[in-house]
């Protein structure tokens, strides 16, 4: 039953019977350290959800709604920030709740409460930080700031969720809309509520339910039961207003928020999950422009020759290897296969000559050992392949000559950005990709000094990994893909050496025809 429904049947009473109610109400709310306000926090706190997401705008009570969730119903509790440092905010809400700090340790972040129940504070500001929580069973998990976190860790650190009594346990997640193409992982995760174009739309509070099917998240019904008896995990998002905070309504902070620029005022006043975030000034490719690519896009490819094949191998482990596809200036959506779908150089060589055609070129990422194998096979197969080391060195420069490049990678990535420019008439159409878009707009560079100037180096891979919590693998693969025919790129050795065989044969036949013609000319 809805909260609208209850205070509809509420006001359908006598008044007699309506007064006796909010005594009563009244009455059971003695002794409580929090009580929702009407509306979408109590929709959130009475929630059923197994995983809540309560955001939109600022001022909406977000961070009351967890630590009030953590006192009174669900203990022992974890509530967490991307940096321990923004825990300060909660220490003085939880201080507020209980009138004091007693039993608080500042130092481990534990709170022990009177009645012998636990809350642990915590930050997660590096990837490998969710690690810290493997095993640690809580009634609630609370995220604040969701947004700021990375899929996996998120991901990770609600998989211990669990009590040992058997009693209810929560996922509570809280935030703004995401500030950056990073934390846009939010909208496709609760995308029946955030994203406009999904297909089957959810209202604010409605749930809905999902498993995992070959580790992709899957829409399924409330009574689904996979083949091993698994059962899914419903979810819901609560849209927040700060209409529904009456205290802080009452204070002005409406017209503080209304005074921001126009994008941020968008998203903390009003909670637009469409409002376009700010990009960070050392971004390589702006998110706008990759957007407008997207938008290009078509399903059905031009009538153009196929003019490459890019992949990204992964041989186990989390990562997925990638195949992509491009004719001129459309690029196709992604073959992805799990790490344990290619675990030799023969299977993955197989999967790309699949999306081959008219003997088109390909290249392969050469620079984590991985795609050795592959390249070999494909060169055996006389595929014209190449391998892709982001390494090597870089006699280019940037468009406008300027700058040079550290290396391979950093000229790709940039010449890519070049591309897309819209001020030079970019036409690449790029598929309508979320984690495409989030790739893209993760990478960073530097201006350092090189041997002849500056120039361009585009942060490592592995920092990406800190941003976005996973293999930047689509990006990649794309980069790759647009850099196709650049200078630089390495034959593999087989391929080398069946070029070298090649002509020597066509050196021995051609000598032997010269030899013959020599012969024929003195019998004469």
């Amino acid at each position: 039953m809805q909260l609208s429904e209850v205070l509809a049947a509420l006001d359908a009473l006598p008044q007699q019977a309506r007064q006796q109610v909010i005594d009563e109400a009244v009455k059971a709310s003695v002794g409580r350290y929090m009580i929702p306000n009407p509306g979408p926090q109590t929709e959130a706190w009475l929630s059923e959800a197994d995983e809540t997401f309560y955001g939109g705008a600022a001022g909406g009570g977000k961070t009351t709604l967890i630590c009030g969730l953590a006192l009174e119903d669900y203990q022992p509790a974890l509530i967490l920030r991307r940096q321990a440092t923004q825990l300060k905010g909660i220490e003085d809400e939880l201080t507020r709740m209980l009138g004091g700090r007693d039993g608080y340790n500042s130092q481990s972040h534990v709170w022990r409460l009177a009645n012998g129940g636990k809350i642990e504070l915590g930050g997660v500001p590096h990837e490998a930080d969710k690690e810290k929580y493997q095993g640690r069973a809580h009634r609630l998990k609370a995220f604040d700031e969701i947004t700021q976190f990375t899929e996996s860790q998120y991901r990770y650190i609600i998989g211990w969720l669990r009590d040992a009594r058997g009693r209810r346990c929560r996922v509570v997640a809280t935030g703004n809309p995401p500030t950056s193409a990073e934390g846009m992982w939010v909208v496709r995760y609760w995308a029946p509520w955030l994203d406009k174009s999904h297909p089957k739309p959810a209202a604010s509070g409605e749930l809905r339910w999902f498993t995992t099917v070959g580790g992709e998240d899957r829409e399924v019904d409330a009574d689904y039961e996979g083949p091993k008896g698994e059962r899914p995990r419903s979810r819901t998002f609560i849209r927040s207003m700060l209409e529904d905070n009456p205290e802080l309504m009452a204070t002005g902070y409406a017209a503080q928020l209304e005074s921001l620029p126009d994008e941020i005022r968008e998203r903390l006043r009003y909670g637009s999950f469409e409002a376009g975030g700010k990009d960070d000034p050392w971004q390589v490719i702006p998110t706008g422009w990759i957007r407008q690519a997207q938008a290009r896009w078509l399903a059905t490819p031009p009538d153009l020759p196929m003019t490459a094949v890019a992949a990204d191998i992964a041989q186990g482990g989390s990562d997925k290897t990638q195949i992509q596809s491009r004719r001129e200036w459309w690029y196709s959506p992604f073959a992805s296969y799990k790490g344990s779908e290619t675990p030799d150089g023969p299977t993955a060589a197989g999967l790309i000559v699949r999306q081959m055609r008219d003997r088109c070129r390909v290249v392969v990422d050469a620079g984590g050992g991985y795609g050795g194998d592959t390249l070999t096979q494909l060169a055996h197969a006389d595929v014209d392949c190449f391998g892709f080391k982001g390494g090597s060195g870089s006699t280019a420069s940037t468009r406008d000559g300027m700058y040079g490049f550290a290396n391979l990678r950093a000229q790709a990535v940039w010449q890519f950005r070049e591309q897309l420019d819209p001020a030079y008439g970019a036409r690449i159409a790029l598929p309508p990709d979320a984690e495409l878009e989030a790739d893209l707009a993760a990478y960073r560079y530097e201006i350092r000094a090189g041997g002849g100037g500056e120039d361009i180096l585009v942060l490592p891979k592995d920092v990406m990994r800190e941003q976005l919590g996973r293999s930047p693998d689509k990006g990649d693969t794309t980069i790759m893909l647009s850099a196709s025919a650049i200078s630089g790129l390495k034959r593999p050795k087989a391929a080398q050496e069946r070029r070298e065989q090649s002509r020597m044969r066509l050196q021995s036949v051609t000598s032997n025809s010269a030899l013959k013609a020599k012969l024929r000319g003195k019998r004469r």
